[in-house]
């Protein structure tokens, strides 16, 4: 009997399972749109069947759903920006990895058409409301954390204005990404290190 906080294989299975489902719906989400994208289709792609899927998860309003609570975790463990960093440098070597395995956050195809899909679905709004509220509570967190603690010494009163316009700016460019892959890299470098810095600024 397992009587630790350790997970039991089968755990770790339905865990896996589950993950191996959220790859597959999430490709073919990002591949052919939310709507076209069939349960038969995302079983195809996890290399299974749709029953196994509906075990797992009622319907694809339940994939998309996990799928953001996924994205939440992953979030948790790299919003924080413990380590010191050249914000402008970073978001300029980021752009253009939203569709790769080094991509940080949301693939721009997956929140554009989860975003669409907010419009209509309020279960879906909610979750990505939680989503947006997670960013901002964790950038007004780095941004008024001392410089000896990583942060910037920011104003608690300045800081949620600063995060909304950190957080639009890098949902802007992982939309312009789909738009304008070939984005001339050195302009984008010289506009984010002169105004980046400004929003960082005690």
């Amino acid at each position: 009997m397992n009587t630790t906080n350790e997970p039991t294989r089968a755990q770790e299975r339905a865990e896996g399972q589950r993950h191996r489902i959220l790859d597959a719906a999430q490709q073919c989400f990002i591949a052919h749109g939310f709507h076209a994208a069939s349960i038969a289709s995302i079983a195809e792609t996890a290399g299974m069947s749709a029953g196994l899927i509906y075990r797992y998860f009622e319907n694809k309003n339940a994939l998309i759903l996990a799928i953001v609570d996924r994205q939440l975790q992953l979030l948790r463990e790299d919003i924080r920006l413990n380590r010191r960093i050249d914000l402008a440098d970073e978001m300029t070597q980021n752009y253009g990895r939203s569709c790769t395995d080094e991509a940080k956050g949301m693939n721009a195809a997956l929140l554009l058409e989860m975003s669409a899909e907010a419009t209509r679905d309020p279960q879906i709004a909610a979750a990505l409301d939680r989503y947006d509220a997670t960013v901002r509570g964790a950038l007004v967190d780095w941004l008024t954390r001392g410089r000896e603690a990583g942060g910037h010494d920011v104003p608690a009163a300045g800081a949620p204005g600063r995060a909304l316009l950190l957080q639009c700016l890098f949902e802007g460019l992982k939309l312009r990404e789909t738009r304008e892959p070939d984005l001339d890299r050195g302009l984008l470098s010289s506009a984010l290190h002169e105004f980046v810095p400004m929003l960082l600024k005690p």
